[in-house]
This record gives C-alpha cells, sequence and structure tokens, in this order.
C-alpha cells in the first residue's frame, strides 16, 4: 500500500510541485494551505509523514509542529524560506525530522522524505524498553532510572533511543548524528560530545555510566539486564 504524505504549504505553486514530485515518487499525497486544516486531516486520516511549511496564513508552523508532537510521533520535515542557523535549530528542537530550505531542488525533496521514511520502516520495535538502567515507554514517551521520572527533550531523548536500540554495539559521532538529529549535514560531530554528557547527567549517571566513551571511535551501551 503506497504511504501517503500530508503537505501543509500556502504557496500554490510550490504545493503543486511538491505534490507532483511526491507522487512521482509513488507516494499518494493530501494537500492544504492551512495549518488548522492539516491538523484537523492529520487526526482524521493519519499520513505516514507531514511536509509543513513555516509560514501559513492562519497559525504558523511552529505552532502546528507543536500540537503535532502533543499527540503524536509521525514524521515531520519543515519547509522554510529561511535559512538562518537558529531557524533550523528552533525546528529540530521541536521535533522535525528533517529541514529543508526554500528553493529546493525536487531531486532532494524527494530523497529526504524517502529517507525519513526508510528509517520509520526499519523501526520495528517493542513499545517499552527495561534495564537496570532505565525503562522507556515508547508509547507514553516515559523514561525513568529507578523509581524517578525523567523529563528529556526530544533531542535527549532520540538520543537516548539511539543508544538503548543498538546496545552493547559503537556507534560512531556520525551514526549518532543520523539516529538522534537526523540531520548528519548540518550539525557538527563536536555536538555529539556535549549532547551525550548532558544526556549522562539527566539521567544520573555521573561516574560510573551506561554509555561508555571508547576512544577514538564513538560511544556504546552497555544493557544491565
Amino acid at each position: 500500500m503506497s504511504q501517503t504524505v500530508l503537505i501543509i504549504e500556502d504557496d500554490t505553486a510550490i504545493r503543486e510541485a511538491v505534490e507532483v514530485v511526491l507522487e512521482r515518487a509513488g507516494l499518494h499525497t493530501m494537500t492544504t494551505p492551512y495549518g488548522r486544516e492539516g491538523l484537523r486531516m492529520l487526526y482524521e486520516r493519519r499520513p505516514d509523514i507531514v511536509v509543513l511549511d513555516v509560514g501559513l496564513p492562519d497559525i504558523d508552523g511552529w505552532d502546528v509542529l507543536e500540537r503535532i508532537r502533543d499527540v503524536s510521533d509521525i514524521p515531520v520535515l519543515m519547509l522554510t524560506a529561511r535559512g538562518l542557523e537558529h531557524e533550523k535549530v528552533r525546528g529540530f528542537q521541536g521535533g522535525a525530522d528533517d529541514y529543508v530550505t526554500k528553493p529546493f531542488s525536487n531531486a532532494e525533496l524527494a530523497q529526504r522524505v524517502m529517507a525519513i521514511l526508510r528509517r520509520v520502516d526499519q523501526t520495528t520495535i517493542a513499545s517499552v524498553y527495561e534495564d537496570r538502567n532505565v525503562r522507556i515507554d515508547r508509547t507514553a514517551r516515559d523514561v525513568s532510572v529507578g523509581s524517578d521520572r525523567i523529563d528529556l527533550s526530544v533531542l535527549d531523548y532520540q538520543l537516548l533511543l539511539a543508544f538503548v536500540d543498538h546496545a552493547g554495539q559503537v556507534l560512531s559521532r556520525g551514526q549518532l548524528l543520523e539516529l538522534a538529529w537526523k540531520d548528519p549535514l548540518r550539525i557538527g560531530p563536536d555536538r555529539v560530545k556535549f549532547a551525550v554528557g548532558r544526556l549522562r547527567r539527566k539521567l544520573g549517571w555521573t561516574g560510573s555510566s551506561p554509555i561508555n566513551s571508547v576512544r577514538g571511535v564513538g560511544y556504546r551501551y552497555q544493557r544491565d539486564m
């Protein structure tokens, strides 16, 4: 069955061009120029991915993204005319899976959408992960260490999932960028070191930590059953 893309874009020419490109890639599309209507379509028809413009006539794309993340983990690719770094960071911190700046090539957009869908297809995992270090309820997006519930940002949560889903494996900084940031081309690998350190602190894993540094290579999560 063909996967479905919801396109929320107010520029008619861009919306129609995106629709044609993704239909040619074998995807089914739904379109709207309005954020509120896009949210209604999301709730009612449950697409596989959302292509979301930042500048919408009724509510802006940031508000739409926030409302999507309140109820769903559906992948979201942001479209915007802005090329400022802080706008990109805002998108990823808000839970976007990827970010394309206008003008963009049709081939690039199609490739990015298909790459996100492939990652989702490959993620067939149990809803609850638990070992002696941590418990993760993916459905509720709930993380606990012992009896303590831990509040994590979207990035911290994705980074933790990358580790537990690849427990025992050594992950390079580039691999972690791909798994957690979903954007290895725009975020420098030096960010990984700081993000891992922040995650350890939030989980109380200071001193002896199940996330081990492997000198010159990357990091490895050691499951404790």
